[in-house]
């Protein structure tokens, strides 16, 4: 902690303790604190998947836990519509055929696996995706698919898979006949059997079919059950009664995928158990066609399987890899996937133009318009899922986190040219879901997996994990020391340290699982005998060595247990809180601190089919724990919590939705989504002023500067206005890049402002102008701002030269509320010639630093000026940390 810090630190501290804080903090506080996306511009897994047959252009996606998005170029770029609404994990999605404007969307992720979360019912738009509204079925939790009548917009069906976790009665088959207003149950079997596709006859929407699907997903990694009620439904007289189809279909097929064709709805294509099959008398009796397993892999992940629109014997099926059949199922060729699998789960044939498809899978969504010659880049869709997310210590700092699917990524949090693009990420040599941990002593090792290190400089990755076979998940903790930088912690069943870089390994612990958990209630029907004397079956899924004492370390398991140690290892205590039962999976621990007896946990009891969040807190080495979730939703199950290192009882915590902060240690938490969408939050860490998140489903994001969150006080919150204390800037150096910028069709993650972040608070609109005027370290004035500054227009004969450079003059924030300034570290010198910038630059929001003089390293003053009171603050410049050492901070 720096000198500034810990004033910082100790001014909050001593005001927060003798006024303390009201329960509820106004969001205008700090409204104008924003989160930015880094990327990497890599997809994610996506399911829902659908294109607009009259505007072959168009498309759109459903990602899991990535919301929807939009295409109207052909997959060249995406856009983000759904970002407003309270839940970002969608699983199926249906354009109106009629009306191209009526888009259904189904949330939650329409899959039973080992990693999902859940939705909250049916969206509707009637404007294309510009506007939302909810409908119903918001126990469904997971919706399976949506069909709409291809003449009646109003009229659709609904598969309504259900409790991923557990049983409940709203599954099954739904109707509405009056746009989503209102939903009748019309094919249902038990609390225990969902809903997973559906179809329509092409040539009589009376005619319908339907596929229920009966599993289970257990507490437990990989624990999973399917039932026998499981089949193929049809329906001739629009759904009002139903009738299962079983001639020539497996006994228990578990998930049916089928698709009808448009050509000849007598033909159809269905597979399940690990075969394909084909019926030519409209699902009546089938036959079975092929049984590759390569077609039909991992039962219950995929089932997906289309038919050419104009030609019966072209049939396209998803898997790990893509394949496809010329000769109606007889034999099938794989035509797209890498070597290690691209795991494709939908596909959608355009009925008007078959050579156009969208294809979904866990690397994105990509469109081919010439029959799957090429494809569209997945590589424009900042949809990445994180397990779990770290920094390093350099400047600019990386971002690390093992990616669903797709391996790691480190990735700068600014970058040198202007934006963060794809020359500022690389895979970090780690394995998929795993974490990542920058070696401390050297920022070019990084550590992964189970364990893996790789050298940043050569590209090579070595195996340097512990030896012998350790009972371990994929995403195994994996973490250094924050006490002793030496110190690498790795958990499987049991707790392994190496202080040498994995050349030696030491288990620390006895394993610390529970020998003999109990078997939870949420398993309902697929619970056994056998399953009372199962095998001992838990992990440590979460390690938190101590800030401060590095003989201190907690550890916790996914079947619900926490223990501790002070000794290094030596002797362990089970602290586990009274009400934290088996299979409650301790998601994250975070070590206080300000002292070694204090401690965070957030348990995660998804898996036990409890959507509620869990926090616990103890401040005496676990002999007495707190639950702390005042101000938390209901429905908000938390994956990790954190403790700023600078203002003592600050609090963060990362939900399946959104980010919570708590300014009374856990007692009170408020949201802190600004204007981040809803998407699920595995880990975030704080990383000097800047809070950054690894999110399931949208990449990256950062809070650069959370300034008015360490100092926020109650007495600051009451007064008419407030100027905090500015954080440390850094002269980024400048970029004069005159190579051809790369074309703005191409991602880019957000830089972080350029220049010195200043916040203040204004309780209501002043009555006359506001000034904010910046000093040197002389008391020259250098730099003032009024909000009477008119922006400065540009003349359009300007836009005809290329070389003409200008910059816009600043507009201080006035209105009510927090705001946010960004000093551009530029004296005034020529108060009546602004500074240049390349006119194009403007518009494109990407400009560079301009080519006039910048402020010197060194210490300034910060002054506003609200209804003529005078707030004044300490600035410290400093510059590049590459390029010159740091300026000592002011002593105030």
């Amino acid at each position: 902690m720096n000198l500034r810090e810990v004033i910082v630190a100790g001014f909050v501290s001593m005001v927060f303790v003798v006024i303390g804080f009201p329960q509820q903090i106004s969001p205008e506080n700090y409204s104008s604190m924003q989160w930015r996306m880094i990327g990497p511009h890599r997809g994610g897994r996506t399911v829902g998947a659908t294109g607009v047959p009259g505007k072959p252009n168009e498309f759109y996606i459903g990602v899991n836990n990535g919301g929807v998005w939009k295409t109207n170029d052909y997959g060249r770029t995406w856009k983000p519509i759904f970002d407003d609404q309270p839940t970002g994990s969608i699983g199926t999605l249906a354009v109106a055929p009629s009306d191209p404007n009526i888009v259904y969307v189904g949330s939650g992720e329409g899959l039973q696996r080992p990693d999902l979360s859940i939705g909250d019912g049916i969206y509707k738009s009637v404007d294309a995706g510009k506007t939302w509204a909810h409908l119903g079925l918001r126990d469904g939790e997971q919706i399976g698919d949506i069909i709409v009548d291809s003449e009646n917009p109003d009229r659709l069906f609904v598969a309504v898979l259900g409790h991923p976790y557990g049983a409940n009665p709203e599954r099954g088959v739904y109707r509405s006949v009056d746009g989503g207003k209102t939903f009748q149950s019309v094919l249902y079997k038990d609390e225990n059997t969902g809903a997973i596709a559906l179809g329509f006859d092409p040539k009589n929407s009376q005619i319908i079919f339907a596929s229920l699907w009966a599993a289970r997903q257990g507490p437990w990694e990989n624990g999973a059950w399917q039932g026998d009620t499981s089949g193929l439904f049809k329906s001739t007289d629009g759904g009002d009664t139903w009738r299962q189809i079983t001639k020539g279909l497996p006994e228990k097929p578990g998930r049916i995928g089928f698709d009808i064709s448009l050509a000849d709805s007598n033909r159809m294509f269905a597979i399940c158990s690990q075969s394909v099959y084909r019926s030519d008398d409209a699902g009546e009796s089938w036959t079975l066609v092929n049984s590759d397993r390569r077609v039909a892999s991992r039962p219950g992940d995929f089932e997906e399987i289309k038919i050419d629109p104009k030609n019966l014997d072209l049939v396209y099926s998803a898997n790990v890899a893509a394949y496809r059949s010329t000769d109606g199922g007889k034999t099938f060729t794989a035509f797209r996937g890498a070597p290690g699998g691209d795991d494709y789960h939908t596909i959608w044939i355009n009925p008007e133009n078959p050579d156009i498809m969208l294809f979904a899978s866990d690397q994105g969504a990509i469109i081919t318009v010439n029959g799957g010659e090429t494809f569209s880049s997945w590589y424009n869709q900042p949809t990445a899922q994180f397990y779990h997310v770290i920094t390093d210590d350099q400047y600019p700092y990386n971002v690390y986190g093992g990616q669903q699917e797709s391996g790691s990524v480190g990735i700068s949090s600014r970058g040198n040219d202007g934006q963060i693009t794809f020359r500022d990420w690389h895979p970090a040599g780690a394995d998929e879901y795993a974490y990542v941990a920058p070696d401390p002593l050297d920022n070019n090792l990084i550590y992964g997996g189970k364990v893996t290190r790789y050298d940043k400089r050569t590209g090579m990755v070595e195996d340097v994990g512990p030896p012998g076979r350790q009972r371990a998940l994929r995403t195994a903790p994996l973490l250094f020391s924050k006490a002793d930088p030496h110190a690498l912690y790795f958990g499987a069943n049991t707790l392994f340290k190496t202080v040498d870089g994995g050349k030696n390994w030491a288990e620390i612990s006895p394993d610390l699982s529970r020998e003999q958990p109990d078997v939870p209630e949420s398993i309902g029907i697929y619970r056994s005998e056998e399953m009372a004397s199962q095998p001992r079956r838990g992990v440590i899924y979460t390690v938190a060595p101590s800030h401060v004492a590095a003989d201190t370390i907690w550890a916790g398991t996914d079947d619900g247990l926490i223990h501790f140690t002070r000794d290094g290892g030596k002797n362990w205590t089970d602290v586990t809180p009274p009400a934290v039962t088996a299979w409650s999976k301790v998601s994250l621990i975070d070590s206080g601190r300000f002292d070694k007896d204090t401690a965070y946990t957030a348990i995660n009891r998804i898996r036990l089919d409890d959507q509620r969040p869990w926090i616990f807190r103890t401040h005496d080495a676990g002999k007495t724990w707190k639950k702390i979730v005042s101000g938390l939703p209901d429905n908000e199950p938390i994956n990790t919590v954190r403790e700023d290192p600078v203002r003592k009882g600050l609090l963060f915590a990362g939900s399946e939705r959104s980010v919570w902060f708590s300014l009374d240690d856990g007692e009170n938490w408020n949201p802190l989504r600004l204007n981040m969408p809803a998407t699920s939050i595995r880990d975030l860490v704080i990383q000097r002023d800047d809070v950054v998140v690894g999110t399931h489903g949208r990449s990256f994001w950062i809070l650069d500067d959370m300034t008015p969150l360490r100092q926020l006080t109650e007495e600051i919150a009451a007064s008419e206005s407030f100027l905090f204390m500015p954080q440390d800037a850094f002269l980024y150096p400048t970029n004069l890049n005159t190579d051809t910028p790369l074309p703005q069709e191409e991602p880019s993650g957000q830089n972080p402002p350029d220049g010195a972040i200043i916040n203040y608070w204004l309780k209501a609109q002043p009555a006359t102008a506001i000034v904010l005027e910046i000093f040197d370290q002389t008391g020259k004035s250098i730099r003032r701002y009024s909000s009477d500054d008119k922006p400065m227009s540009i003349d359009a004969n300007a836009l005809a030269f290329p070389d003409y450079w200008v910059r816009p003059a600043a507009t201080l924030p006035n209105s009510a509320g927090s705001h946010r300034f960004v000093w551009d570290f530029h004296p005034e010198s020529e108060p009546d010639a602004p500074s240049r910038f390349p006119i194009a630059a403007i518009f494109r929001n990407t400009a560079p630093s301009p080519t006039t003089a910048r402020a010197e390293p060194g210490l300034y003053r910060v002054k506003l000026v609200v209804n003529g009171k005078t707030h004044e603050q300490p600035l410290t410049l400093h510059s590049d940390p590459r390029i010159d050492p740091p300026v000592q901070p002011a002593t105030h």
